[in-house]
């Protein structure tokens, strides 16, 4: 049981990387690529939050971004091994096309979370750990606190910059 939730643990660390490090490379804390996504930033700046962050976190409630990659690319895996991660870029890329994102974070992510999570996979742990790992992770980002979320968000954004 310990052994499980420290799986559980280190595969929402190693989601959480994966997923904020795919957003900032394509600059989701830029502006809002989608619709909606500006004026999220705006609610969570003007809840004490950062611009930047609040963007970020926009573009992930909007349109699938490296976050809904990566927890599908997990649920693909777990069904059906790569070729089930895969399946899972595609319908990310068809998600991002019908919200007319002109980006391929969710997609990009969902590839790489296809073989990050294929190759745990080969070292003991189990896809479900990733599924569960990536709820987690979500939740840290989008469901704790929207002000210090996005001031992280935004911070590591300028480290990128």
């Amino acid at each position: 049981m310990l052994g499980e939730i420290l799986h559980i643990l280190a595969a929402a660390a190693v989601s959480w990387i994966l997923f904020v490090t795919v957003d900032i490379l394509f600059k989701l804390p830029e502006a809002g690529g989608v619709s909606g996504a500006s004026a999220i930033a705006r609610d969570i700046e003007a809840g004490g939050g950062a611009l930047a962050g609040g963007t970020m976190m926009g573009n992930i409630v909007c349109s699938p971004d490296a976050s809904a990659g990566t927890l599908l690319a997990a649920c693909g895996v777990y069904v059906a091994g790569i070729p089930g991660g895969l399946v899972a870029a595609a319908l990310v890329f068809i998600g991002n096309r019908i919200c007319h994102d002109p980006g391929y974070a969710g997609t990009t992510g969902a590839v790489l979370a296809t073989f990050v999570v294929y190759g745990f996979t080969l070292v003991g742990f189990a896809a479900t750990d990733f599924i569960a790992g990536m709820v987690i992770a979500i939740l840290t980002i989008q469901g704790l606190s929207h002000a210090h979320a996005s001031r992280l968000l935004a911070r590591l954004w300028r480290v990128r910059e």
